[in-house]
C-alpha cells in the first residue's frame, strides 16, 4: 500500500524534484545494503531465521504508524530508512526458511510459490489504497494507517504459525570466518557482482511510473493501479518461471526477465506514438514478466551455490549486491532527469543495459556451471 502510492506523496503532496525523489528512493531501496548480511549472519549465527524475520517485520510494521507523524523530507528518510532496515533484517532470514522447507530442484518452484502469495497481497494493497484516495482524496494518512493494521496481522501469523527446523545436532557454528569462504567462493561471488551490476542497470519502479503519468498514460487518482497491473503479470507467472528455471536453468531465465525489462524501457522511450492504454499494457505486463522472472530465481540461485548452514548469509550476500545497485540506479537516474530530461535518462539506462546483459550472461552462466558449493571455513 505504502509502495503505491509513495511516488506520487512524494513528488505531488510534498513537491519534491526528481533528484530529491531519486535520493528518497535510493534510500528506500538501498539502505539494506548492509542490514541484509547482518540479517543473514545472525539468523545463521544463532540458527534462528524465524525470530530475525520476526524482528524485521516488527519494525516495518511501527514505520508504517511513523509515516502519520513526519512530512519533511528529511523526517520521512529517517523512517524509510528505519522501514528498509526492517527489509534488511527479514528478507534473507525468510528466504533461508523457505529453502529449507524443500530438497534443491524444487527451489526454484518454491521461490516462486513465495512471490506469488507475496504478489498476492502486493495485488490488494493498492486496489485497497486506491479505494482510499478515491474516498478520501489526497488522504494519504489514512493509506499509511491501514497499512499499519495489515502489517501487524502478518506478523502475528508469522509469529503464530512458521516453524523454523531445529539446528542439526554436531553443526559447526557459524562465525565471521564463515562469511569470508562466501566470499571467497568464485561461484557465488560472480553472482553478487552480476546482481549488482544488474540493480544498478534497473530503473525503480517508481521512476516508470512517473513516467506513465507524464505521457499521460494514467491519472493522478489510479495511480496506485500502477502497481495493481504489474502485480498481475508478476502473480500469473512466478510459478511457472520458477518451474522452467529448475528445468531449463535459472540464468537463462534471469537474462530473459532483463531483455522483458528492456522493452519496457523502450515503449517508455519511443513508444509515444502508442496510445495509453496500449502503452500501459505493455510496461506493466514487461515489468510483471521481469519480476516473475528474476526475484524469486536470483534467491534460488544464491540458495543452491550456499551450503545449508550459511544459506541466510549467501542469499543476502546476492540480495546486498542488488539492493547496492539498485541504489546506484536510483540517485542516477534522478540525476539525468533533473539535468538533462526523462528522455535522455531512459536512453543512457536502455544503452547501458543492452551492453551489460552479455557480460552479467556470462558471469552467471559460469557460476551455475562452476563450483555448486560454496565453502564454510573450517573450525567454524
Amino acid at each position: 500500500m505504502v509502495t503505491a502510492v509513495l511516488p506520487l506523496y512524494l513528488t505531488m503532496a510534498l513537491g519534491l524534484s526528481p533528484l530529491a525523489f531519486g535520493v528518497l528512493d535510493g534510500l528506500y531501496q538501498g539502505v539494506t545494503v548492509l542490514v541484509r548480511l547482518l540479517g543473514g549472519y545472525v539468523a545463521d549465527r544463532f540458527a534462528r531465521p524465524k525470530v530475525t524475520a520476526q524482528v524485521g517485520y516488527g519494525l516495518s510494521a511501527v514505520c508504517k504508524l511513523g509515516l502519520l507523524a513526519v512530512s519533511s523530507p528529511t523526517g520521512i528518510g529517517a523512517v524509510l530508512a528505519v522501514d528498509r532496515t526492517g527489509k534488511g533484517l527479514r528478507t534473507a532470514p525468510r528466504d533461508a526458511l523457505i529453502a529449507a522447507a524443500v530438497p534443491e530442484e524444487l527451489l526454484g518452484r518454491a521461490f516462486g510459490v513465495h512471490r506469488a502469495m507475496d504478489t498476492a497481497g502486493a495485488l490488494l494493497g493498492p486496489l485497497v489504497a486506491f479505494a482510499l484516495l478515491l474516498y478520501l482524496p489526497d488522504d494519504y494518512d489514512s493509506v499509511f494507517l491501514t497499512s499499519a493494521a495489515f502489517a501487524a496481522a502478518g506478523c502475528t501469523v508469522l509469529w503464530a504459525f512458521v516453524r523454523e527446523r531445529p539446528a542439526v545436532a554436531g553443526a559447526v557454528a557459524v562465525r565471521l570466518r564463515s562469511l569470508a569462504g562466501l566470499v571467497r567462493d568464485v561461484s557465488l561471488r560472480r553472482v553478487a557482482l552480476a546482481a549488482l551490476a544488474l540493480g544498478a542497470l534497473t530503473v525503480s519502479d517508481g521512476f516508470l511510473y512517473l513516467l506513465l503519468r507524464d505521457r499521460d498514460a494514467v491519472s493522478a487518482t489510479a495511480f496506485p493501479l500502477l502497481f495493481v497491473g504489474t502485480a498481475v503479470a508478476y502473480l500469473v507467472l512466478a510459478v511457472p518461471l520458477g518451474r522452467l528455471a529448475d528445468r531449463v536453468g535459472r540464468v537463462p531465465v534471469l537474462v530473459g526477465g532483463h531483455g522483458a525489462l528492456l522493452l519496457c524501457y523502450a515503449a517508455l522511450r519511443w513508444g509515444a506514438g502508442l496510445p495509453g492504454p496500449a502503452l500501459l499494457v505493455l510496461v506493466l505486463g514487461a515489468l510483471g514478466v521481469y519480476y516473475a522472472a528474476t526475484d524469486g530465481v536470483l534467491a534460488a540461485l544464491a540458495a543452491s551455490l550456499t551450503p545449508a548452514p550459511l544459506r541466510g548469509s549467501g542469499i543476502a550476500l546476492v540480495q546486498t549486491a542488488l539492493a547496492a545497485g539498485r541504489l546506484v540506479s536510483a540517485v542516477l537516474f534522478g540525476l539525468l532527469w533533473s539535468a538533462l530530461d526523462q528522455d535522455t535518462a531512459m536512453t543512457v539506462f536502455v544503452a547501458a543495459l543492452v551492453a551489460g546483459l552479455p557480460v552479467t550472461w556470462r558471469l552467471l552462466r559460469d557460476a551455475e556451471n562452476g563450483t555448486r558449493r560454496a565453502p564454510v571455513a573450517s573450525g567454524g
